[in-house]
């Protein structure tokens, strides 16, 4: 345990989570509460890789992908990877999440592109990968331009 405390230090990690809105919409997670989601059906490797990373109390971006192309909220992890539910192969793991806030203005994946600062951020560079890290400069200046102004840390 210590050793897993050195590696990944006390400080929280930030990711994001993509969804289809028709498949899995920001309301759906939402109207779950505070049980919170599986957030399962997930078939990449380096996407079930990051999963594996969370920690309980880590913090997300919910994406909405396809047309909206757009961060619309937070979500927390409640559950750290354990086996998905939606199948019996062993190799799959997911984490439940819960939602926490709102953005009060959907950040739209051009915006973040228009943004000098976030060039290097994975989802300019990888919009495909379904579950990724985000950098906490990252984090803070999405959350910024999506209008929160006390966003969870």
């Amino acid at each position: 345990m210590w050793i897993d405390l050195f590696k990944r230090g006390t400080a929280l990690k930030y990711w994001l989570f993509k969804s289809e809105p028709n498949t899995w919409s920001w309301e759906d997670q939402k109207a779950k509460g505070k049980k919170g989601e599986e957030w399962d059906g997930v078939r990449n490797y380096q996407a079930r890789n990051n999963m594996r990373e969370m920690k309980k109390g880590d913090l997300g971006f919910f994406y909405h992908s396809i047309k909206e192309k757009s961060v619309v909220g937070i979500v927390e992890v409640l559950h750290e990877a354990h086996q998905d539910s939606t199948t019996e192969d062993e190799r799959w793991e997911c984490v439940d999440v819960m939602a926490v806030t709102d953005f009060p203005e959907p950040v739209t994946l051009d915006q973040i592109k228009a943004e000098p600062k976030l060039e290097k951020m994975i989802l300019v560079n990888n919009s495909r990968l379904s579950v990724q890290p985000v950098l906490k400069s990252e984090w803070k200046l999405i959350c910024k331009m999506g209008g929160l102004k006390n966003p969870p840390l």
